[in-house]
């Protein structure tokens, strides 16, 4: 007999927690006071779970979120996460019955698109997601990175702006992190919204279900005294045989919403005294930091991965809300095996915005909408797709044209794991 899939209740969101947890390769223990905390958060009718003969063997999660895009504007997502089959159910279908019962509800809700991180790369481009954005983590050697570490008290480094940066609290940056994170997905596509249970929870400000390390917070203000950036991290405390210091500065979160702000926020960081090493946490990999450094080679990447996917439901909630670098027209002929966004379109482009309708004219490019997923944010280019037989270009030119419509100076960029 096939295992049953549905919504869990109440009753059963331990047993849940726990298979979730199996699926994770995390021990299968749970204390009552994470349970109690965790529920009043998790809307049930939108938590999976798979059951054969009682017991649970699948699991699967999903919640509204707000994606920014190109220009600032919010798309409505349904974002996955919590994704799990117990190795003893693998290959039976149980993610794909899952997977497709959450994406029709979210097609039925209006939901532009779906997103997800996902902890395998092979699985879900099947199900019509592509890689969004991407993001690079470096180790920096601040001994050899070129910059004076004698700390000024100058927060931008001499470079001009005047600002000044401060130590902070957990408490402050609650109340002016969300101003700050709201203002960055104005400015960058693919930043996934935080709520304010995500922001206590990034602060300590939770229920600890892991040892909580509070980290040291600093924020950069303006010479007007506008808040336009902080740093949040944390240093071991680890010494050579010659009596020196040789510590790691672990970044957690730098959000900065003004190159002099960014800028300063590096260089603080990297001259803080006995730091030796900085990990920069997930960055986009366009960031500033290695060309910052006198030395960029003092920047040694130790990560860069896909970071959100992204499945598109409704391809006109998805391209008409952005903006694009200049004017132009294309037909996109979409593929879509499951039948939710496949047809095709025309997209009239501006930088005021865009018009994206059904339409009968003849396509410039043919695609699958995982494809187009990577094209949608302006991180890919189509004419590396076409160059790789992922895309069809009925016209000739039109994946160059389709580059200079689409892709962005800046690259997409999500920090945040959910």
């Amino acid at each position: 007999m096939s295992p049953e899939v549905r919504a869990i209740d109440e009753s059963e969101f331990r047993e849940w927690l726990l298979a979730k947890r199996t699926g994770f390769l995390n021990p299968p223990v749970l204390k009552d006071e994470e349970v109690a905390d965790r529920l009043p958060h998790t809307d049930l009718s939108r938590t999976y779970g798979a059951f054969d003969r009682g017991r649970m063997v699948a699991t699967f999660h999903s919640f509204d979120q707000k994606l920014s895009t190109v220009g600032g504007a919010s798309l409505a997502a349904n974002a996955v996460s919590a994704v799990t089959v117990s190795p003893t159910h693998r290959r039976r279908g149980l993610l794909s019955r899952m997977m497709t019962a959450d994406l029709a509800r979210a097609k039925e809700r209006g939901d532009a698109c779906a997103t997800l991180i996902a902890a395998e790369y092979p699985i879900y481009g099947r199900f019509g997601f592509g890689v969004a954005s991407w993001v690079t983590e470096w180790l920096v050697d601040v001994t050899r990175s070129g910059l004076d570490h004698r700390w000024s008290g100058e927060a931008d480094g001499g470079v001009g702006g005047g600002g000044r940066i401060d130590f902070s609290d957990g408490a402050e940056i609650r109340e002016e992190g969300p101003e700050l994170h709201r203002r960055l997905a104005a400015q960058r596509a693919g930043v996934t919204a935080r709520t304010a249970r995500g922001w206590d929870i990034g602060t300590g400000n939770s229920y600890p279900f892991e040892p909580w390390t509070e980290p040291f917070y600093a924020m950069y203000r303006s010479a007007a005294g506008e808040v336009e950036g902080y740093v949040a991290y944390t240093a071991d405390d680890k010494w050579n045989d010659r009596k020196q210091p040789v510590n790691t500065a672990s970044v957690r979160d730098l959000i900065a919403v003004t190159p002099a702000a960014e800028r300063a926020l590096w260089r603080f960081v990297c001259s803080v005294d006995w730091i030796t090493q900085v990990r920069t946490g997930y960055r986009a990999p366009d960031d500033v930091l290695p060309l910052l450094l006198p030395d960029p080679r003092a920047a040694q990447v130790l990560t860069h991965a896909d970071m959100v996917w992204l499945r598109i439901l409704d391809v006109p909630k998805v391209f008409a809300p952005r903006t694009y670098a200049t004017e132009g027209v294309l037909v996109l002929e979409v593929k879509d095996a499951a039948g939710y966004a496949g047809g095709r379109f025309r997209l009239e482009a501006s930088q005021a915005g865009g018009v994206c309708a059904p339409t009968t004219a003849s396509p410039d490019l043919v695609l699958d909408v995982a494809e187009l997923a990577t094209l949608a944010l302006g991180d890919e280019s189509a004419v590396r797709l076409a160059a790789l037989g992922r895309i069809e270009e009925p016209v000739a030119g039109a994946a160059a044209r389709a580059d200079l419509l689409l892709r962005t100076s800046r690259r997409p960029w999500s920090m945040d794991i959910f």
